[in-house]
């Protein structure tokens, strides 16, 4: 079986697919992971293609929303991309422009069935031209059927029915059932992690939220992270925090590191609401503080909040007593620990797999 994997050029998208598809490759399947520029570092081990180079995913989605769309794109850049139905109506555009190519070349290559992450339906305009199974791999708390619809509208080229795969935890999710269960797991890079030394906090704000918004929510994370008696590791990339001047002796910064395993050896986690870096904590059983700032963070900061399986707050509300709290709180871990329990009775990627399989007979 040769199976084609689509998402766009971003961390968030991307990772969430990988497992799935090395799970599929180590089976004997054939996989490849086709995306845009910039997203070639992040098809992990898997053979990548990029069908339309030369396309920008940001820049172009700015261009094209100008031109086409400009009420949909004040919308998004007043709420930092909050505003779902606003920003999937300009991704749409930027899928029609590459669908094309993106037929192309799932033509020469020949998939028995596409995968693609939910703002990625070029590829399943591709699976429908050839006739084979789309399955639509959903992302987080979001309900992304009535986001599927408003990219089809936006789009020129048709499409046929999709399938999908929905990895929230169904409690957090009103008991709903959006797709075929798939458990989270995402690929998270590789590196080391630092010894642990006592009680741990794992901090990330993403990539993108501290490049749209600057450090201010991070530093006033590492200014109360000082008065609190744990160890706090930050993770975030290749970004410059320079200008947070020395980092208090029980805060440490390093860079890349694989995400899952550091969460495996801390007791909470401090984070910007992205969904797979929430379900890597869920999955864990690890309470967390989370700090939304636009896109669907405020989504994944609801559920997280309602489950009571953490806290949902602002930048300006963080402070010793809260961080502290997700230290402190057994009401947060027992929920923390209900919902991993949980997640670990979902099918995981080789159940999943079979069913793929299923699909092609």
């Amino acid at each position: 079986m040769r199976v084609l994997f689509g998402g766009v050029p971003a961390a968030g998208h991307l990772f969430p697919l990988i497992p799935l598809a090395q799970t599929l490759r180590r089976a004997g399947h054939e996989v490849v992971v086709v995306s845009l520029d910039g997203a070639e570092s992040l098809a992990a081990d898997l053979p990548f293609a990029c069908p339309a180079p030369g396309v920008d995913w940001r820049s172009t989605i700015r261009s094209l929303g100008a031109a086409r769309l400009p009420a949909e794109l004040a919308r998004t850049v007043e709420t930092n991309s909050a505003d779902r139905e606003a920003f999937v109506a300009l991704a749409a555009l930027v899928n029609d422009l590459v669908a094309e190519s993106m037929a192309a070349f799932a033509s020469s290559w020949r998939p028995d069935v596409v995968v693609y992450d939910y703002l990625f339906p070029a590829a399943a305009y591709a699976a429908t031209l050839l006739g084979v199974p789309a399955v639509r791999h959903d992302l987080g708390f979001t309900d992304i059927a009535p986001l599927h619809t408003v990219m089809t509208k936006h789009m020129t080229v048709p499409m046929g029915e999709v399938l999908s795969l929905d990895v929230a935890p169904p409690s957090m999710v009103g008991g709903l059932s959006r797709g075929w269960p798939l458990r989270p797991g995402a690929y998270t890079g590789t590196g080391v992690v630092p010894p642990r030394s006592g009680p741990r906090v794992a901090v990330t704000l993403g990539t993108v939220p501290p490049e749209v918004g600057g450090l201010s929510t991070l530093d006033r994370v590492v200014t109360a992270a000082a008065s609190v008696p744990a160890e706090f590791v930050l993770v975030m990339g290749d970004l410059d925090i320079s200008s947070l001047g020395g980092l208090p002796p029980n805060v440490t910064a390093c860079g890349w590191v694989p995400w899952d395993a550091l969460v495996r050896t801390s007791d909470a986690v401090i984070h910007h609401g992205g969904s797979g870096t929430a379900l890597a904590a869920l999955a864990r059983g690890v309470p967390q503080l989370v700090l939304p700032d636009g896109s669907d963070r405020f989504a994944t900061a609801a559920a997280v909040d309602s489950r009571g399986a953490g806290v949902s707050a602002r930048g300006v509300d963080v402070s010793p007593s809260l961080i502290s709290r997700l230290l402190t709180d057994s009401c947060l871990l027992a929920a923390a620990r209900e919902v991993a329990a949980e997640i670990a009775q979902m099918p995981d990627a080789s159940s999943v797999a079979r069913r793929l399989e299923g699909l092609v007979g």
